[in-house]
């Protein structure tokens, strides 16, 4: 029997968009607790970034997401794009480090209570 819906924790594929990078990693979210700004501040923790880097959040294809309401219809595993602010050019912020720069595992982020 499946689970009930307000019970579950919703996992969104998460990147930062990049032509380099195509790569997403799924960040788990309490169904309660989630809201834009949760999914900004969990998604930026695990990215590394700050969320004042975060211009807009897209849900891939193209939606761009704007409100609690937008969270509230994500799916598991729906593909979530960061959109960061430019810096003074116009190209976007990039951000891809190297495996040597950060490590695959975050223990940081194994701790955290979502």
């Amino acid at each position: 029997m499946a689970e009930p819906r307000q019970d579950r924790r919703e996992k969104p594929a998460v990147r930062i968009q990049s032509h380099k990078e195509n790569d997403f990693i799924e960040v788990e979210l309490d169904r309660q607790e989630l809201s834009y700004q949760n999914l900004l501040k969990v998604s930026c923790y695990e990215m590394g970034i700050n969320p004042e880097q975060v211009e807009k959040i897209r849900k891939l294809p193209n939606t761009l997401l704007r409100k609690d309401k937008d969270i509230l219809r994500l799916q598991d595993f729906q593909e979530v794009e960061l959109i960061l602010r430019k810096n003074g050019s116009s190209e976007l912020t990039e951000y891809t480090p190297s495996l040597t720069e950060k490590p695959c595992y975050n223990s940081n982020a194994a701790k955290l209570t979502y």
